[in-house]
């Protein structure tokens, strides 16, 4: 991201220009113009427009998907987390978030701390967008990268849900999104990151939300430990068409995700609304391909799951590929994915519940190692041919190991911290009962 450009302006004097007998005099008298950046009402409508859409992700979007997936039992419960830490991750953001994210000076780990609690931050106060001179209110941009925060914490209870404590996981969605989401969001993103500094290319979160919430998915598992009765008990899920819901409602919703990283309602916003439409069909039609070389009927949960596979994929390539080269990495990305849900989890014996890291670990990296490849102009991207291949590929590895590493030593981290206050794991008889009643004391269904 540029760094903040301060607006100023001068009164207009046309209606006095137009009256010939003080055109003179409103010449001599106008004070000198400064320059600086013009809010776009186009770009700002946009932008909100994103913003809520990438809402929409969150509640009901992500809530339907994964509590469908769940067991009867647990469909509240999993909700309620989503929503909560989500709304824990907004107020957090306003509080410390954008600062450490996106605030002034810092470092390349951190920004510095002169906008906690949004201070300077007024409805005249502007953040620049990527053409010089133009601009959209901070507000709508504090809003907006809100949303990515609160999306990507709720994305990871994916792997530790029907059996993690309501009060640990907003224990741990305090201390991860501190720890891990606010350093990688600036090092990637911001101005004088680290990642950035790099030449790393991620147009919309493959690094800061899916191999960080991927990867931590990945680590609370193994740290929570297994379900009870997993993987001999039977866990289908209780609603696929809940989960198909919420997958319909996350793949709209992500054109807010993917185009709004753009910033402004141009051409670029265009390619990424492309790259969404089409690397998500292909994905989604390459995992039934997979179940049927696997020797299964293709399936509305494969067709759900290679939907999300491809929207993982293509976020950080939606303005960093071209259509075709969208295609490809969808479909790669999705049979990726395929093997680690329905091969490698099995083998290794991991409860991944929901499968966040099969999906969105396994695609994150996918897609952030093979924009690398599809940003080519040869292969169709919008690169100018600058940087090699090769060189960038070594850049987007070094970017995605380094959140690898960053993202599980913060994990580790704040799920010890989150086991020290509250403890992590309900009661054997409460898992058993379900947690809807256990911590919630309600039913999702009541007959």
């Amino acid at each position: 991201m540029k760094n903040w450009m301060k607006l100023a302006g001068a009164a207009g004097l046309s209606m006095f220009a137009a009256l010939p007998a003080w055109a003179q005099d409103a010449a001599l008298q106008a004070p000198a113009t400064v320059a600086g950046p013009t809010v776009d009402k186009g770009d700002t409508a946009w932008m909100m427009t994103s913003t809520i859409l990438v809402l929409m992700m969150i509640l009901p979007g992500l809530a339907l998907f994964y509590g469908g997936l769940t067991r009867t039992k647990n469909m509240l419960s999993t909700m309620t987390q989503v929503g909560a830490v989500a709304a824990l991750a907004m107020l957090v953001w306003v509080m410390w978030g954008y600062t450490m994210a996106f605030g002034d000076g810092g470092n390349a780990i951190i920004s510095g701390f002169g906008k906690a609690f949004l201070h300077g931050v007024t409805p005249d106060s502007t953040a620049p967008t990527f053409t010089d001179g133009v601009a959209i209110p901070e507000y709508v941009f504090v809003c907006f990268q809100m949303t990515f925060a609160a999306i990507t914490v709720a994305l990871v209870l994916g792997s530790v849900v029907e059996r993690m404590k309501f009060s640990a996981t907003m224990v741990f969605g305090l201390v991860w999104l501190t720890i891990v989401y606010f350093p990688i969001a600036h090092m990637v993103w911001a101005g004088n990151g680290y990642f950035l500094g790099l030449g790393a290319l991620d147009f919309a979160g493959g690094t800061v939300v899916h191999i960080n919430a991927g990867v931590s998915a990945l680590v609370a598992a193994l740290i929570l430990g297994k379900r009870i009765g997993y993987p001999t008990e039977y866990m289908a899920p209780h609603s696929l068409t809940m989960t198909g819901i919420g997958t319909g409602l996350l793949w709209v919703g992500w054109f807010g995700f993917n185009a709004g990283s753009a910033l402004e309602a141009n051409g670029s916003a265009a390619l990424a609304m492309m790259n969404t439409f089409v690397a998500t069909a292909s994905a989604g039609l390459f995992w039934m391909i997979a179940e049927r070389i696997a020797g299964h009927k293709g399936s509305a949960l494969g067709f759900c799951s290679g939907i999300i596979a491809g929207l993982v994929a293509v976020t950080p390539a939606a303005g960093n590929s071209g259509p075709f080269g969208a295609i490809i990495l969808g479909a790669v990305a999705s049979f990726i994915c395929y093997f680690f849900v329905a091969v490698v989890k099995p083998k290794m014996g991991y409860d991944d519940a929901l499968d966040a890291f099969g999906i969105h670990g396994i695609g994150g990296m996918v897609g952030a190692i093979g924009t690398g490849i599809v940003y080519a102009p040869v292969f169709g991207g919008p690169g100018d041919g600058s940087v090699g291949i090769g060189a960038q590929l070594g850049i987007q590895i070094a970017a995605v190991a380094g959140t690898i590493v960053w993202a599980a030593i913060g994990t580790v981290i704040a799920i010890f911290i989150a086991k020290a206050v509250t403890g992590l794991r309900v009661s054997a008889d409460t898992e058993r009962e379900g947690l809807d009643l256990g911590e919630h004391g309600e039913r999702a269904y009541n007959y």
